[in-house]
C-alpha cells in the first residue's frame, strides 16, 4: 500500500533515497526512512496552517523553519540541580576516569586469514616468552629485533594505555592483566603479542562539578525527545496516514 499523509504520497524513490541515512537491516532502513518522510510531512503541513498563505519554501528554508517550530510548540524545562544529582549519584560508573596501564609488548604480525603464518607467530611469541622468563633484561631489544609495531624503535612501550585506544581484544585483557610479563601470547587481528605491563592506573570518580553540564544537557535531550515524540504523535492524530503506523489511531 502506498505511503501517504491525507492526499500527500510518499513515493518509494523518496523513501530508497532517505533509507540511505539510516542504519540496519534493508527492511528496518526503509521503514525508518519512511517514518521519517511522514513525520517531515506532517511537520511541513503544521507550518502551512500557521502561514496558509505563504510561499513553498526550499528545503534548507524548510529545516530552519521545522526547527524554528518545534523550537516554538515543543518546551520542556531545564532539569534543577537536585534532579542532576540524583542522576549523578545513581549511575556513578558513568563518570569514572578510564583504567589504564602502562605497556610493552613485541608484535608477531600475522594477516587474520594467514594460519599458516598465526601459528609461526604464535609459536615465536611461545619462544619469546619462554627467553624473557629467563632473561627478562631483554624485552627491549627483543623488541627491536622482532617485532612488526613502530613501538620497537621504544623497546615496544606503547606507554599509557586507556579504553579506546587500540583495538578490543588487545585492551580487553591487557587491562585486566597482572603486573609483568603474560604468561601467554595474546591474538588480536594484527596476529600474536608479547606482552608486559608495567603499571596499571585505576579510574577515578569525576567529580560532580566537572560533569554538572553534560549530564544536565543529557537529561535535557531525554526530555526533549519525548516531548518531541509526544508532538508528532498530536500532529499525526489530525491526519489520515495511510501505509504505516505510527502508533496513532487514525494510521491505517
Amino acid at each position: 500500500m502506498p505511503i501517504s499523509v491525507d492526499e500527500v504520497e510518499i513515493s518509494d524513490r523518496a523513501i530508497n533515497i532517505e533509507s540511505a541515512f539510516h542504519q540496519g537491516s534493508i527492511t528496518e532502513r526503509q521503514h525508518r526512512a519512511a517514518t521519517a518522510l511522514v513525520v517531515r510531512e506532517l511537520l511541513r503541513q503544521r507550518l502551512r496552517e500557521i502561514d496558509p498563505h505563504g510561499r513553498a519554501p526550499a528545503e534548507p528554508e524548510t529545516d530552519a523553519l521545522i526547527e524554528a517550530l518545534l523550537a516554538r510548540e515543543v518546551w520542556v524545562p531545564d532539569h534543577d540541580e537536585a534532579a542532576c544529582r540524583r542522576y549523578y549519584a545513581a549511575n556513578p560508573e558513568r563518570f569514572r576516569s578510564s583504567d589504564a596501564a602502562a605497556v610493552r609488548h613485541i608484535l608477531l604480525a600475522a594477516a587474520p586469514a594467514d594460519i599458516d603464518a598465526r601459528d609461526r607467530a604464535r609459536r615465536h611469541a611461545g619462544c619469546l616468552i619462554a627467553e624473557l622468563r629467563q632473561a627478562p633484561q631483554l624485552f627491549a631489544r627483543l623488541a627491536r629485533v622482532h617485532s612488526a609495531c613502530p613501538s620497537r624503535e621504544h623497546g615496544g612501550s606503547l606507554g599509557r594505555i586507556e579504553r579506546g585506544q587500540t583495538v578490543p581484544e588487545f585492551e580487553s585483557v591487557v587491562l585486566r592483566l597482572p603486573l609483568g610479563l603474560s604468561p601467554r601470547a595474546l591474538e588480536t587481528r594484527y596476529g600474536y603479542h608479547v606482552v608486559w605491563v608495567d603499571e596499571h592506573h585505576e579510574g577515578e570518580q569525576i567529580p560532580y562539578t566537572a560533569v554538572r553540564g553534560r549530564i544536565a544537557q543529557y537529561l535535557h535531550e531525554q526530555v526533549w525527545r519525548h516531548a518531541v515524540s509526544q508532538y508528532i504523535r498530536v500532529l499525526a492524530e489530525r491526519h489520515e496516514i495511510k501505509g504505516i503506523n505510527l502508533g496513532t489511531g487514525r494510521s491505517t
